[in-house]
């Protein structure tokens, strides 16, 4: 600065200068502007963004109830009767495994890793973002991440599509309303039940979703039990699941891991003794052998669980009123937890017979089922099945049934037809190839009950290694006809319990034909008939002319209506069959043997037996007792049992004692395995397309079945018996442990003695020969006395009475039919037999009465009548002499023909022998 006088003349020109007053004016001016300017921006920006921000706010989702907040999607649970866990049903985004709380080390891992000022901040760590923005700035890369636990547990929970945003704007609109509702939630909720719910909800890789999944994944135990360094390596992998992945990458997870437990030492949550102790644990060795264990997420359920599935969704839907979607989601998302009646060392035993192929007869075959989808040239789609393979094949081979001796085989057909369909040009469609099942057969069920309750504790669906989840069940989801073991159902269950039929009720078996004309065939011989019987021996060896008319007795209206007491959901009461047009109807004789529209399920005839096996009160066989939700809420009990009495106490003992006798003599003398009593029914049908046994002690009922999937006959004796001997097989070592336990007979039971050919009292010295004792219900016991025995001159000839001219008559006793009228018109030819007739009674009924001999007037005067009589003679003499042999037999090593014939007239005439094939009807 020029103080001089110089000086200050110039500066006082300066300051005098218009033009430098000016400029400065303009300076000052502009500055204020400017300033102006940047102020109003502020203030429009602070708006502009106060605006942006509360509008972003109010778009941000309602924490609501909370309930959002927290995770959704948990696995459902099955348990046996013991509370093991037997299955696990998952849908996607779903295997999760909620808890209420986990232990302090686990948390603290997870709180040290993912958010170290997670206990002090209100939701949002202002430390942590501007550690990240300074990151940022410095490195080039926003990689450092500044999310809270709150603000993830609600990034997830609320925002479950921020994986596919695409642009920046999206991403930050985002995150401005997380730390906005992270400050909310913090204020609603404590840190531990944030803490808590952040960890149900993570992703642990492998399909694991929270804590309580991945540790049953990965160390085959529940968080809480953890140790340090297994909390480590958990907490390691949620920043990058597949990155960190503890199977696939375990040298990632581990560096992970040695910096989760220097978060956890340098913000002392552990010692350095601890510390040291986690380092050298070899924790990834333990991870390797638990997975090579586990299958949890990708068992395949066995079919109690399959039914039981089926069972639940029905149940949801029908009692508890969901909707069959939300049903569906309920049950594979909804965290439930479904108790079972199965009992684990029963299925045991059923899993261990039904799966040792050795326990099955030779030569199994392989029936092939195809499915393909083709999308010709031409644009055009055709589905191809198993039933247009089949019909390919039988046009040069009208035997072919897709049954094949290997798989080899079978894989070779279904090649070869694809082949011979998929053209030049053609596209396969789905996976590229055909579908083919190939499956051993003959396939089996079987259906375990404890009759008491009516829970089903075992159950197998089919043959062979289970290969998928909720596959075809031949326990519950297959109809087939039930052949002899309906007779004591459709017919001697309501014949007894109405008081229609007792068990010495006596019918003629004899050329019987249905209503249309058709024949009733015994299964011991189309033409082989054992005239009178009880009841009691129709049910021991199953005589299928005697049930028939019996069930006519009865009338098919009210077998058909006890039926549908036992709980048959399949029988058909008047349907019309859409491909014919005609009225089905399971109201007719047929039905006696199990000849029905539809036929019935394995576990629904089982139910009916234990109906009788439990006293004459049925209950509705369970599957599960309660279903909890994941807060172990019941929504729905199913502990109360459905019942309602479909017989009588004392008709449910006479007809276990009847079936005591099928088991111990009679055509299911192959289950008896003699350590406590048994009662049951076999069962067969036409051309062994089926073979049954149901049957009982007082601890279970038990049914099982066998046969082809695809109808086809069963062939050789261990075929037709595999039913019988698979019962025997797993019901032996059920009971193998229990005390032998007798059926009890109830009040109202008496017994008295009658005569087994009319089911009568007996006439003192007609009847002798025929006298039984048997149970009765008091007030049934017959009061008439025998009609059936007749009294007087006999022809030993022809075995019937007399004519009057007969030169071999004898004082004697023959057997005549009584039959009731309701059943005459079933005999063939109007006659049970040659040797009788029909006439006509005084109020015009049809009557059966004996024929007499051939012996006439016109007989005897025919010429060379002597002759003619001394051959008839020889012969009765010869059969005199064979029934005499046969009721005493000569001693080892003496003479068969010693001993003298018996005298005229002639023999009686022997009862027929039992012969050792099974029934058929």
């Amino acid at each position: 600065m020029n103080y001089g006088k110089r000086g200050i003349v110039n500066q006082a020109k300066a300051l005098n200068s218009g033009a430098n007053r000016w400029g400065k004016k303009l300076s000052l001016f502009g500055f204020c502007f400017l300033l102006s300017a940047f102020i109003g921006l502020v203030i429009i920006g602070t708006s502009a963004g106060i605006g942006a921000f509360n509008g972003i706010k109010d778009n941000a989702p309602d924490l609501g109830d909370l309930e959002s907040v927290k995770p959704s999607g948990a696995a459902t649970f099955v348990y046996d009767s013991e509370g093991n866990k037997i299955a696990k049903l998952i849908a996607e985004d779903s295997n999760r495994i909620p808890v209420g709380d986990t232990s302090e080390m686990l948390k603290h891992a997870f709180v040290a890793i993912e958010d170290e000022r997670f206990y002090d901040h209100n939701g949002i760590d202002i430390q942590g973002i501007i550690r990240a923005g300074f990151r940022a700035v410095t490195t080039g890369r926003a990689s450092q991440g500044a999310s809270t636990i709150t603000q993830q547990l609600i990034k997830n929970n609320k925002f479950k599509g921020w994986m596919e945003e695409t642009n920046l704007l999206q991403k930050v609109k985002r995150k401005i309303q997380e730390q906005y509702l992270a400050v909310q939630l913090e204020q609603k909720l404590s840190k531990d039940e944030i803490l808590i719910n952040y960890l149900n909800t993570i992703n642990l890789g492998n399909n694991t979703l929270g804590i309580e999944a991945a540790s049953l994944r990965y160390f085959n135990k529940h968080a809480e039990d953890l140790t340090l360094s297994e909390c480590s390596v958990i907490a390691s992998i949620t920043q990058n699941p597949t990155k960190y992945n503890p199977i696939k990458k375990p040298d990632n997870n581990d560096a992970r891991r040695k910096r989760v437990l220097e978060k956890m030492l340098a913000q002392g949550y552990i010692t350095q003794v601890e510390y040291d102790e986690a380092i050298a644990d070899d924790v990834y060795s333990r991870i390797q052998t638990v997975n090579q264990n586990s299958n949890d997420d990708t068992a395949i359920n066995p079919y109690f669980v399959d039914a039981v599935t089926v069972e639940v969704l029905k149940d949801l839907q029908e009692k508890a009123g969901y909707s069959k979607e939300m049903a569906e989601t309920m049950l594979y998302t909804g965290g439930l937890k479904i108790y079972t009646t199965m009992d684990p060392d029963i299925q045991a035993i059923c899993d261990s017979v039904y799966l040792n192929e050795e326990n099955y007869p030779t030569g199994t075959k392989y029936l092939l089922n195809f499915t393909l989808s083709v999308e010709h040239a031409d644009g055009t789609i055709q589905n191809y099945s198993s039933e247009m393979l089949e019909a390919y094949y039988k046009e040069s081979n009208k035997g072919f049934n897709r049954l094949f001796d290997s798989v080899e085989e079978a894989k070779q057909c279904a090649e070869d037809y694809k082949n011979a369909v998929v053209e030049e040009g053609d596209t396969i469609l789905g996976t590229g190839d055909a579908n083919t099942d190939i499956i051993p057969q003959p396939q089996v069920s079987m259906t375990i009950e404890e009759q008491s309750t009516g829970y089903v504790v075992a159950m197998v669906g089919g043959r062979g290694q289970k290969t998928a989840n909720r596959t075809f069940n031949r326990a519950t989801s297959a109809p087939r006809q039930p052949g002899s073991t309906f007779k004591i159902l459709s017919t001697y269950a309501p014949g007894i319990d109405s008081g229609k039929l007792t068990l010495a009720t006596s019918f003629f078996d004899a050329p019987f034909a249905y209503a249309n004309g058709r024949p009733v065939k015994n299964w011991y011989g189309a033409n082989s008939y054992r005239g009178y019987n009880p009841v009691r021996e129709a049910i021991r060896e199953s005589m299928n002319v005697i049930t028939v008319q019996a069930f006519t007795l009865i009338t098919p209206q009210l077998g058909f209506d006890y039926l549908k007491t036992f709980g048959f959901t399949t029988l058909v009461e008047n349907e019309v069959d859409k491909n014919t047009g005609k009225t089905m109807s399971d109201i007719g004789q047929a039905t006696a043997l199990g000849g029905l529209t539809k036929g019935v399920t394995n576990m629904e005839l089982n139910a009916a037996y234990a109906a009788i096996a439990n006293g004459g009160e049925y209950i509705k066989p369970k599957l599960y007792t309660k279903i909890t939700d994941r807060n172990d809420k019941v929504i729905l009990d199913n502990t109360e049992p459905e019942t309602r009495r479909v017989l009588k106490e004392t008709t449910c003992f006479l007809l276990t004692s009847a079936m005591q006798d099928v088991v111990t003599t009679g055509t299911g003398s192959n289950v008896n395995f003699g350590t406590t009593p048994i009662a049951g029914k076999t069962g067969t049908t036409t051309d062994y397309n089926d073979v049954w046994f149901a049957g009982y002690t007082n601890y279970y009922t038990a049914t099982t079945w066998a046969g082809f999937d695809n109808n086809a006959k069963l062939k050789s004796s261990p075929e037709k018996k595999l039913a019988q001997n698979m019962w025997k097989a797993v019901m032996e070592e059920v009971h193998k442990d229990l005390p032998a336990s007798a059926f009890n007979k109830p009040e109202g039971i008496v017994s008295a003695t009658v005569c087994k050919k009319s089911g009568k009292l007996p006439i003192p010295g007609v009847c002798d020969g025929d006298l039984c004792t048997e149970y009765f219900e008091e007030g049934t016991v017959p009061t008439e006395s025998c009609d059936v025995h007749y009294v007087g001159k006999v022809c030993p000839i022809d075995h019937c009475p007399a004519c009057e001219g007969c030169p071999f008559q004898y004082d004697g006793v023959l057997v005549s039919p009584s039959i009731p009228p309701e059943i005459q018109s079933g005999f063939i030819n109007g006659a049970p037999s040659g040797s009788y007739t029909t006439t006509t009674d005084e109020e015009g009924n049809t009557v059966m009465v004996p024929k007499t001999c051939h012996h006439t007037p016109e007989f005897m005067q025919q010429e060379g009548i002597e002759g003619i009589l001394a051959g008839e003679r020889a012969q009765a003499e010869a059969e005199a002499a064979a029934a005499q042999a046969a009721q005493n037999p000569a001693p080892e090593g003496g003479d068969p023909n010693a001993g003298p014939p018996a005298p005229m007239p002639g023999p009686p005439t022997p009862e027929p022998p039992a012969l050792p094939d099974p029934e058929g009807n």
